[in-house]
């Protein structure tokens, strides 16, 4: 069952040392000091439920970009981060995306591969020839879900995890994320906050597929999307609520 949390947050998942959350967009999953962040608003979250704060740990195994929504998992101890980083390390975690693009995807259902590099000291990252010195190869699959006039509803399986890597191989082929200006997206998409950092994107962690720390029980979180997202969503939300299985 779906919790929320006072601080904006889902909490989809918790079984021991392992936490899994539903992260809004708009909000950073790791800061400096000082700087609002996902990370700091779980631990606070468990300095009062737990009331020991000088015991606190939580472990930031894998992130989500600032304007994306999404499953998120943590380890609430630190041989429990190790084992979860290790899994994402090795590429061990099925990692399912939603996101509402711009025009007609064709074909319906595929893969894109492309050599990715982040630019330097810039926040963002470009599609590079192949043979860069700095390039890295990046690989996802996809298939429409549905499409309506604004674009198409892709659901994405990473292979590979990059910088930015749907934002930039969906935008690389005139089919930018929705809401997403900083990849070519000129669609308005949720709450059009002031602040442009606060604004959404449609980008999704629909689910995440991983092995539990301690109990090694495989477990499949998924995350319910926003109200704002369109109406395509209704038929595989199954009723707007998440869901978490665990199994052998």
């Amino acid at each position: 069952m779906v919790r929320m949390d006072e601080r904006g947050f889902e909490i989809l998942y918790e079984d021991g040392p392992c936490l899994a959350v539903n992260k809004p967009p708009g909000v950073l999953t790791q800061a400096p000091p000082g700087i609002d962040s996902l990370e700091v608003r779980i631990k606070d979250w468990l300095v009062q439920r737990d009331g020991a704060a000088d015991r606190v740990y939580l472990g930031v195994v894998h992130r989500l970009d600032r304007p994306a929504s999404g499953a998120i998992v943590f380890g609430t101890r630190a041989k429990a981060a190790r084992r979860l980083s290790e899994q994402f390390e090795a590429r061990l975690v099925e990692k399912i995306y939603w996101a509402c693009v711009d025009g007609r995807v064709e074909p319906a259902e595929g893969t894109w591969e492309d050599c990715l590099c982040k630019v330097p000291d810039e926040p963002r990252a470009e599609v590079v020839e192949a043979g860069h010195p700095e390039g890295r190869r990046a690989v996802l699959h996809y298939r429409t879900l549905s499409t309506a006039e604004w674009g198409t509803w892709l659901e994405i399986e990473l292979e590979t995890g990059r910088t930015h890597q749907i934002r930039v191989q969906a935008a690389s082929r005139g089919h930018p994320v929705l809401g997403d200006a900083q990849y070519g997206s000129r669609v308005a998409f949720g709450p059009q906050y002031e602040d442009h950092r606060l604004r959404a994107i449609a980008l999704h962690a629909r689910s995440l597929t991983f092995r539990h720390p301690k109990s090694r029980e495989m477990v499949s979180v998924t995350a319910p999307v926003a109200r704002y997202w369109p109406n395509a969503a209704e038929p595989q939300l199954k009723g707007g609520s998440a869901r978490w299985a665990v199994g052998g």
